[in-house]
């Protein structure tokens, strides 16, 4: 019988050091040639301003994986009080095809999206990066913050949220949480032109700052549009960066933040410098000099789920978390 695991559960035990490590892991497969991950498909929702996700994967190898996500997205669902993200995930034996556990996966998309900006991270900030400016305050906003601090220990936090108790509850919570100060701002450009690490969390369709903004060395993680027409980078940004994607192809089938800097002429498809497994493996250098500004373009791949549910599923066995349902 599959194991059945509640968001409650999944949160109890999924760290984010154990999800930053399967998600660097998973990206190496993936560029080893040792995954398939078709292009997830996608129902666009614009009557309800939503999206619809199926994505499958399967990675081989020692620690071999099989399994579906199904997600939402819904920007305008915080004003309602609800989530953005909703998700469940299906895991399967790769060697039987047995359904073995069915999961939440709101709160696993929001940590395996911030492991995924901790790799980056990892291979892209300057190591002594302090100062981290984030765009966005909700779920995914903490996750992001939490990895980042994990490979880069940070000093100073500042937030922009357009909605006052969200961003305020994240400096409250954020604070407690890291020991760090978190400092709820208005200035963008201000807190821009301080930060070391850059981070786009936000529900919004246009670019939410200046890329003349950014001083020379400052890595970006861009996490928050989903759409050949959203954006939160201007293509300012883009041109000054490095730009590295999840996956080249993905940030070409549906990334505005790229797409549109292309449709102007800005820049072509080579301007993509790597997917990000390339720079896991060593195909290609990360980081070169301290001067470089850098971008890590986050879609969301499959690999990532399958990847932290198996991490979920090994650990909840271990702990006796869940509960076994007949299907």
């Amino acid at each position: 019988m599959p194991l059945m695991l509640s968001r409650n559960d999944v949160d109890s035990v999924l760290s984010m050091d154990a999800c930053i490590a399967a998600v660097e892991t998973a990206f190496g497969e993936l560029t080893r040639g040792n995954a398939d991950m078709p292009q997830r498909a996608v129902i666009r929702l614009p009557e309800h301003k939503g999206l619809f996700l199926g994505m499958p994967a399967h990675i081989g190898g020692d620690e071999e994986v099989l399994g579906l996500k199904v997600v939402t997205v819904y920007p305008d669902n915080p004003a309602k009080g609800m989530p953005t993200i909703f998700g469940t995930l299906l895991l399967c034996d790769p060697k039987t095809g047995k359904t073995v556990a069915i999961m939440d996966a709101g709160y696993l998309t929001a940590v395996r999206t911030g492991a995924a900006s901790g790799v980056a991270t990892k291979y892209l900030a300057r190591e002594d990066s302090k100062v981290c400016t984030i765009f966005g305050a909700g779920g995914q906003a903490r996750k992001q913050i939490e990895a980042v601090h994990l490979v880069r220990p940070l000093e100073k936090i500042y937030v922009l949220d357009k909605v006052v108790a969200t961003r305020d509850a994240f400096v409250t919570d954020m604070s407690a949480l890291l020991g760090v100060p978190v400092e709820a701002v208005e200035d963008a450009e201000t807190a821009v032109k301080a930060a070391d690490i850059v981070i786009t969390a936000s529900s919004s369709h246009d670019p939410v700052f200046d890329g003349d903004w950014l001083k020379p060395g400052t890595h970006v993680n861009n996490i928050g549009s989903h759409s050949p027409d959203a954006r939160e980078l201007d293509t300012r940004t883009v041109v000054r960066s490095k730009f590295v994607a999840d996956l080249k192809e993905a940030n070409l089938a549906e990334a505005g933040d790229i797409l549109i800097p292309i449709e102007e002429g800005a820049v072509t498809a080579d301007h993509i410098y790597a997917s990000l497994g390339e720079i896991v493996v060593g195909e290609k250098p990360g980081r070169e000099n301290d001067d470089e500004i850098t971008v890590f373009k986050s879609c969301g791949l499959a690999i990532q789920d399958v990847s932290s549910a198996r991490v979920v599923y090994e650990a909840a066995k271990a702990a006796g978390v869940g509960q076994s349902v007949e299907l």
